[in-house]
């Protein structure tokens, strides 16, 4: 893939986090780390992660619950690393619907091989990936339309664009000459300087929503919590 898969790291042993980390930086993947549910929790708010991997003690309490909580809400890949090798722990943890368990001590190497097979199982099913959500409106990139509590809402191929622009870059300030480049330049067209202005208040209009917000003198930025499924 073209851009480097998140994993979030939920280990309280400091210097066992540290080696994990550079252990998967070093093999490719960009690296959140967090020692406490609270810090990981805080990390989930702001952003997705292709995999997360988690110790079961920890100070603030136990991995399972995130496990089980991660799990109701996505699809999201999920490794217990954790001291707790008895039966009944693994059973309990894949029960949480964990993907993998690995009791310590464990290999560094081992790691890196359990999460490089699961990165090709997200490559492979990437392509399924098409939908996004965000709130009460859902964009089906396969199919290119928009629907709004289940209704769909009709759009021009350049509104279509723009939203899935906006939706990819939720969260962030994406400047209009970027808008430019990305929506009408691809095209060759010659555009007013007023397009995305005027677009941007279609879009608005069509889908009933706040979420688009300008910033004066940078650009516009989608405010709301945009995930793929």
């Amino acid at each position: 893939m073209d851009t480097m898969q998140k994993i979030l790291l939920l280990e309280d042993d400091k210097s066992l986090n540290r080696g994990i980390t550079l252990t998967l930086q070093k093999a490719g993947y960009a690296v959140a780390s967090a020692f406490t549910l609270a810090e990981a929790e805080e990390f989930l708010e702001e952003e997705e992660y292709s995999l997360i991997i988690c110790d079961i003690t920890l100070p603030d309490g136990s991995g399972l619950e995130l496990g089980r909580k991660i799990r109701e809400l996505s699809s999201t890949y999920f490794i217990y690393l954790t001291a707790l090798d008895s039966e009944t722990d693994i059973v309990t943890g894949y029960d949480t619907g964990a993907d993998d368990y690995i009791t310590k001590p464990f290999s560094l190497m081992v790691l890196v091989s359990k999460v490089n097979a699961l990165m090709r199982r997200i490559d492979s099913t990437e392509e399924y990936k098409s939908v996004m959500v965000c709130g009460d409106m859902e964009l089906n990139l396969r199919e290119m339309k928009v629907y709004k509590r289940g209704k769909e809402i009709s759009l021009s191929k350049k509104e279509m664009q723009l939203l899935t622009y906006l939706w990819e870059n939720a969260g962030q300030i994406v400047s209009k000459d970027s808008i430019l480049g990305h929506v009408w330049d691809v095209d060759g067209q010659f555009v007013d300087e007023n397009t995305v202005t005027v677009n941007i208040s279609r879009l608005k209009n069509k889908l009933l929503t706040d979420a688009i917000s300008n910033v004066r003198g940078l650009g516009y930025i989608w405010t709301e919590k945009v995930i793929r499924k």
